[in-house]
């Protein structure tokens, strides 16, 4: 049987030095779409990449004194490592600068020009740099001659160019939308298409000649094609149009463009324009989204006001990362971003409520059941709707992403945690205990393991590390990832007679403390989880002597270091990258875990793990204060 196909895409973004959480929203927002579509078995083309053309990187590359490609190559591979921190399951990364993407661009454009739909001209008016787009008088008249998103006058422009005839589209693109209520959401985005519509297009400028960096004009070389035209294109470029037929004929037209609301009017007004000028299908949805902004205002580089999601991982962990940019705000509306709101949403739902929930269960069953999940006994009235509740639930959720209401969808399964909680509240299972009451116990504790399994497979779209903690404290075999929709839809899958483990919390609940005013920030503190001493002893920590150190191509933070243990010498790869360089590193003994799994890191072998500290700031090397023999044990 044929599975349905999914493709989703994500805006493909500008190569900054300094990508900020509100790119991670976008595309947090994408992974989370694409991985439940491939839960409920879809066959899923999640795009995402960089938009590596235009005059505002050929100036950043002059200033550095490189070519522009030279610029933009390490600053890709480090939005590469971004993406893989936050485990972004993508299945094409499309950068603009490869030739399978200047073939579709240069077709494209061809195909357009053909059909008499653009046309040769000279361009005057005005122009930003930074957001790459021109603006008509009344536009700039409006925004006083001055650009508020990159804090910058507009430019008045005059330059040979080609044009496309937007204006002869105004009426095709009002009746799609019209005869398509879906193809733009929110309603709030649609109402302001159409609006932008009825007020007027003009035709398009699409061609540049005062810089070079760029697609040439395959009928014009000293002409570059207009960075949005080229843009745009790699939703079709990414799909295997011009090259995949198989693949373009099963994924096209994209059944959802998920974009920032800035940039709605490029997608849902001249993307479709373009693609009827070529007898190409739209896409289904345009889906705009809001923005995480900052008390002061939008999140931009120009102003300096980002927040780095590398920072929060590695301050709170992925996973609450993860939950916080998909629950706080509902997802098409405007949110407001404070780290502490990060935390009380990490104390609330994941720490007090979910990891509670898991904790006191397994808990339970290893005091009054030796660990051992026994089969139910007689359900009650309130375990029957307790089950009802349980099976009801990937219902809610399913219905909210499809919506693409993605904060109702973990509110639903907020809701079923909550009403897990209260089943034990409600039935007390240490009264039953008490009482001797073995087969009301092994009933209450069986609906709960059943709950907890649904929860876990519910979350593998929203959460990464998470699900298969979860999973594995239930004793059940494999990854609930692996599971699949139907798994939702049926009772008893538990295996009586299966063993849980209980582990460290799931969420360790974050302590803060309030400053005095104008005091300093406040100290987060994480309350660690006991271990017992047996746990401690299972590290084999040897001291060890780095004997050759490198770069790794492509990975900004990481460094590849052979490391003498004594017995062997050890390959491990270690994030210090931007607190040594390679050429100081040789000969310094280091802590090193040497019975860790061996973990492959962007294609390298990693064999154990050298210990750090830091502060936040700074990362150091853990060393012994005098010299150590290779493979001496730490104790």
């Amino acid at each position: 049987m044929t599975r349905p196909t999914y493709y989703i895409t994500t805006p493909i973004y500008y190569p900054s030095n300094r990508l900020h959480i509100g790119h991670a929203y976008t595309t947090v927002a994408a992974d989370a779409v694409a991985r439940f579509k491939r839960l409920q078995g879809c066959d899923v083309w999640f795009l995402t990449g960089t938009d590596e053309h235009g005059r505002k990187i050929e100036e950043r590359a002059a200033q550095e004194g490189k070519t522009p490609r030279e610029f933009v190559d390490p600053v890709v591979a480090g939005i590469k490592e971004l993406w893989q921190l936050l485990h972004i399951r993508y299945d094409d990364f499309i950068r603009t600068t490869e030739e399978r993407h200047v073939r579709v661009v240069q077709e494209l454009f061809t195909r357009v020009h053909q059909s008499g739909d653009i046309y040769a001209g000279e361009y005057e008016g005005w122009y930003c740099v930074g957001c790459e787009t021109y603006f008509t008088d009344t536009q700039a008249k409006d925004m006083d001659g001055h650009c508020r998103e990159h804090d910058r006058p507009l430019e008045r422009l005059r330059e040979r160019a080609y044009f496309f005839r937007l204006s002869k589209y105004a009426g095709r693109l009002l009746r799609h939308i019209e005869d398509h209520p879906g193809f733009i959401r929110p309603e709030s985005r649609r109402n302001e298409v159409l609006a932008l519509i009825r007020g007027g297009l003009e035709d398009l400028c699409v061609s540049r000649t005062s810089f070079s960096w760029g697609i040439p004009v395959p009928f014009d070389p000293q002409h570059v094609i207009y960075v949005w035209f080229d843009a745009l294109s790699n939703y079709l470029s990414g799909c295997g149009y011009l090259q995949d037929e198989t693949r373009y004929g099963k994924y096209w037209p994209a059944d959802l463009h998920l974009t920032g609301k800035e940039i709605v009017r490029f997608h849902a007004v001249i993307w479709p324009a373009i693609l009827m000028a070529a007898g190409l299908a739209l896409p289904k949805c345009v889906f705009g989204h809001g923005w995480l902004v900052l008390e002061g205002g939008k999140m931009s580089k120009t102003l300096g006001n980002v927040v780095d999601p590398v920072v929060l991982v590695g301050k709170y962990g992925l996973d609450a990362v993860r939950y916080f940019l998909l629950r706080e705000v509902p997802f098409g509306a405007d949110g407001i971003y404070h780290e502490e709101a990060l935390i009380a949403r990490s104390n609330a739902d994941l720490a007090n409520d979910l990891g509670n929930l898991v904790h006191r269960t397994l808990a339970m069953i290893k005091r009054f059941q030796h660990g051992i999940v026994a089969a139910p006994v007689r359900p009650e009235a309130i375990d029957d709707q307790f089950r009802e509740a349980v099976l009801a639930t990937p219902a809610a959720v399913e219905q909210a992403v499809d919506g693409l209401e993605l904060s109702n969808a973990l509110g639903a399964i907020g809701r079923l945690v909550s009403a897990s909680n209260k089943y034990i509240d409600t039935t007390a299972p240490w009264a039953h205990f008490r009482d001797g009451n073995e087969g009301r116990l092994a009933t209450i504790f069986y609906h709960l393991c059943e709950a907890l399994r649904v929860v876990a497979v519910l979350l593998t779209p929203f959460l990464v590390e998470t699900p298969g903690k979860i999973w594995q404290c239930l004793g059940l075999a494999g990854h609930p990832g692996e599971q699949g929709w139907e798994s939702l839809t049926v009772w008893g899958f538990t295996r009586p007679g299966s063993r849980v483990q209980e582990g460290p919390p799931l969420f360790p609940r974050i302590e803060t403390s309030r400053p005095a005013e104008g005091g300093p920030p406040p100290k987060i503190h994480v309350e660690p989880a006991t271990v017992e001493i047996d746990d401690f002893r299972r590290l084999d920590l040897r001291i060890g002597t780095i004997v050759e150190a490198q770069a790794m191509p492509g990975a900004a933070r990481l460094l590849r270091l052979v490391v003498d243990v004594g017995a062997a010498r050890r390959q491990v790869v270690a994030g210090i990258a931007g607190e040594y360089e390679p050429g100081e590193l040789a000969g310094r003994q280091v802590v090193v875990v040497v019975n860790l799994k061996p973990v492959k890191l962007r294609g390298v072998e990693s064999q154990g793990m050298i210990l750090t500290a830091g502060d936040g700031d700074r990362l150091r090397l853990l060393v012994p204060d005098g010299p150590v023999k290779e493979g001496s044990p730490v104790s």
